[in-house]
Parts: structure tokens; sequence; C-alpha cells
């Protein structure tokens, strides 16, 4: 921690230093605390652009890459793709030839597509963040363009949402990607050892789009501060889960099955961050995410306020909603609706066959509510988010349908492919007194420690060999706490 702080202190203290680099045209980044040269490519930076990286910083720990942001919008979006521009790079790469391999339709056709939708829905302020992404992108040597990152934070949206709608008017056989993913967690009152909130959460993604090992600190000029997991060059969070100054804490989980899209509607990144920034109430929150709902991304949200200790749940459907609200409860997201209404009119989901993980691990989740009830802490709930039990074949085993779930080592679910490479990727856990003090623990690579060997998969599995290159291996990791102004 002496460390950290020496290293922020050198950073506040050294603003002259960057602008006389940056006059030289030796323009660098801040990583670890330490400045470093810039690659080749690297356009020489502007003042203005100088003085904002002064307070901004990167620091790589534990598989995270955490990320300050400080500043008007433009300022965060400059930022954001200066200090992450290799990554985004990376990540946008990956993300053209999943959809490419996946629609057969060009990257290029889904952008202008995916602009013309989402562009007149944007607020003023979210849109100048995502130019400055542009622009940060620009100066380290990346190219992309106002339309492309646009697509890129809402392909979540367009891939799962809005493409299964287009593809049938098409007559296009393509398969529908999976919207089954994450495992979470929200109790209170009497289930807790004091009485306060506790939050977990793991992200269950395909292995190849896991890049969201990045935590944004974000420090706006209007509205709060959040503390969030994202994917790089992402504006809101993708994986949900998040911290804010106001108090309030969340995650969500997918509700599985669904199908519903309203192209007229506010896309669910914009609409998920200015919820995050602007709300501080859960009602506000709630509120925000409710107006203009485009069905995009429909998930069960837990999120609590630490202020009062109250928890609440917002299944989100496009037709239907769902809410619920207690201060001595839990709820738990598996990707199975709890609103009738949303499962019987929104979705195709048997919610009694237990083959099927996302029944399985809802089953659990109550287990371990039921067998737990008082005793829950943050301790407990990285246990739970690494959870192997399978209710089904009721053992412990690393498959499809326990909490930390792993298709690439399962055959048995009916509703995937065999040995999909997808699953667990990280877990997270934070309860009322951390949240006070704007931190949270964070395990990267699985929620359980198992690392993932890339070459080793593709060799034993061959039928996902258009994988290779686009796959990466993940090492095991131990929890790490994350908190704002690292």
């Amino acid at each position: 921690m002496d460390t950290m702080k020496k290293s922020n202190t050198v950073q506040k203290c050294s603003p002259l230093l960057f602008l006389f680099l940056g006059w030289l045209g030796l323009g660098w980044q801040p990583v670890n605390g330490q400045p470093v040269s810039a690659p080749s490519g690297r356009q020489q930076l502007t003042r203005d652009q100088q003085r904002w990286i002064t307070r901004a910083n990167r620091h790589d720990r534990d598989g995270w890459i955490s990320l300050r942001l400080d500043g008007s919008p433009r300022e965060l979006g400059f930022q954001h793709g200066y200090l992450l521009a290799k990554e985004i790079d990376g990540s946008l790469r990956t993300t053209r030839k999943e959809w490419e391999y996946g629609s057969g339709m060009d990257w290029s056709w889904l952008v202008q597509k995916g602009n013309e939708m989402f562009l007149p829905r944007i607020d003023s302020s979210l849109l100048a963040e995502l130019d400055g992404i542009v622009e940060g992108l620009a100066a380290a040597g990346v190219k992309s363009d106002r339309a492309e990152i646009i697509t890129y934070n809402g392909i979540i949206e367009l891939g799962k949402y809005w493409w299964p709608g287009i593809k049938d008017s098409l007559k296009l056989r393509s398969p529908s990607h999976s919207k089954q993913s994450c495992s979470s967690f929200i109790a209170t009152g009497s289930l807790t050892r004091d009485g306060g909130i506790v939050l977990g959460h793991n992200t269950m993604t395909s292995y190849v789009s896991a890049d969201c090992n990045i935590i944004l600190d974000v420090l706006p000029r209007t509205g709060h501060r959040i503390l969030m997991q994202a994917s790089p060059g992402w504006v809101h969070s993708g994986t949900d889960f998040f911290i804010t100054d106001a108090g309030l804490i969340g995650s969500e989980t997918t509700i599985d099955g669904f199908s519903g899209f309203d192209e007229h509607g506010v896309p669910e990144f914009v609409r998920m961050r200015r919820a995050t920034q602007d709300a501080s109430s859960i009602d506000e929150w709630c509120a925000i995410m409710r107006t203009g709902n485009n069905g995009g991304y429909a998930n069960a949200w837990l999120i609590g306020d630490t202020k009062t200790n109250e928890i609440a749940r917002l299944e989100l459907g496009l037709k239907y909603v769902g809410f619920d609200r207690t201060r001595d409860g839990y709820y738990v997201g598996s990707n199975i609706a709890e609103d009738v209404k949303i499962l019987r009119h929104e979705t195709n989901i048997r919610e009694t066959d237990i083959r099927n993980s996302d029944i399985a691990r809802r089953v659990r989740w109550k287990q371990l509510m039921k067998d737990n009830r008082g005793r829950i802490t943050a301790a407990l709930a990285k246990q739970f988010e690494g959870d192997h039990y399978d209710t089904y074949l009721m053992q412990v085993r690393l498959g499809s349908r326990s909490l930390c779930a792993h298709w690439d080592r399962d055959s048995t679910d009916p509703g995937e492919v065999p040995f999909d490479p997808s699953g667990t990727v990280d877990a997270k856990v934070v309860d009322s007194g951390m949240a006070k003090r704007m931190a949270f623990s964070a395990r990267w690579g699985s929620g359980c420690g198992t690392a993932f060997n890339a070459p080793d998969f593709l060799q034993n599995h061959p039928q996902f060999d258009w994988l290779t290159g686009i796959l990466h291996s993940r090492a095991s990791y131990p929890w790490t706490e994350f908190r704002a102004g690292e």
C-alpha cells in the first residue's frame, strides 16, 4: 500500500514533467505509476492531452487492469482510449472475427446498422466520452472511429437481441448466441452475519471474449463516482458489477431464453451508464433503466443501497418488468426469470428442467441461502462464487451446472454445445463495509482458481480450431482487493 501511495503522489505532482515530455515529442503513459516511453506510431500529445493524462493512471495486478479516469466526458474518454489502446485494439479484432464467423455478415455492415440505430439515442455527455476514446486511440496509434466504438459498446445487444430477429427475417440459418451467463446473489438483514449487505457475482462467458479484466474507477465532473468491472473501450460495465459513491452496489444475470428487441429504444449500455452515474437511490436507478427500455441485454438486476441496507431485484424484459425489494432477505440470479409474466411470455425456458445450468444453479443458490442463513459474509460469498456442486447429478464436479461453471469440461448440458470453451472467468464480492470505502474483492481467471490452457484445449477439441489465435489461456490468480483512488 505504501508503494501505491508513493506512485500516486509522483503522478499527481508531475504535471510539468508531462508537459515537458509532450513538448519534446516524448508522449508517455503512466503504467503502475511509472512513466513509460511511447512506442512508435503514437502521436505527439497536445498540451491539453498531456494535462488530461496527469489525472489518470493504470495499474496491472493479479490479472486485472485497474484504470483511474478523472475529468470531463471527453477527457475520460481520451484517458481510457490512450491508456488501454493495446487492449481495445485486441478486443476489437476479436469482436470483428467472432461476429463475422458467427453471422456470416461483414463487420462493416454491422457497424453501419448499429450506428444508425444507436447514435440518435446516445446523450451528448456519453457521446463526447465515446469520441474521446477514439481520440485517445488515435493518439496511441490505433485506428478506429465513432461508429465502430458505438457498435462495439452495443455488441451484446446487437449480437444477441437484435440479430436473431434480423437473421430470421433474412431467412438465414446461422445459430443464435446463447444468452445464459453469470451467477449472483445479494443478501441482507437476518441472512448476513452483521445485518449488512453482501453481494457476490461471477461472469460466465465465452473464453474467446473474456476480456472483462478491466476495473474502471470513473470520477466524472457531474454525477457519482463509479468503481466497476468492464471490458476495454466500454463506457458501461457489460459484466455489470459496480459500486458508486452514492452507496449503491449492483450486479446482474442475463435472462436466458429471452426474445424481443425495440430498435427505437435507448441502448442498454447507455441506460446502464446513466443510471449508475446519475442515480442516488434504488428507485432512481431503476427508473432510469426502465426509461426507453429497448429489451437489449435483458437482465435480472440485483441492487443494494448500503445507506439503508435495502436490496432489490429488477427484472427487465421488454414487455414486462418484475420488481421486488426487502431489508431482510435475499435475491439470486442464475439466468432464469423469476417474474412469471417474463418467464411465460418473453422466454422459452422450462423452469423445472434441472438438466440445464440455469435451473440447477437456481436450486443450488437456494440451498446455500437456506444452509447459511445468518452466517453470510464476504468470505463465504467467495466460496459460493467458486462452488462446484451439480444439483442434477448431486455431486461436486467441474461442469456446466455449478455456480462456478466450466462448459469446456462438460458434454452433458442439453442446451449447450459439448465442450464449448466458455464458463466462469472471474468472481467479485462486496459487502456494506467495503462499499462504504469504495472497495471490493475480485479474482480473475475463474471463480475457483482453475486455470485454462488454450493450446491444450484446442489440441483436444479440434472442432474449435477456428479459434486459434483468439482463444487465450488464463492463469490462476488469487483474490485481490481493489478500491477507488488507487
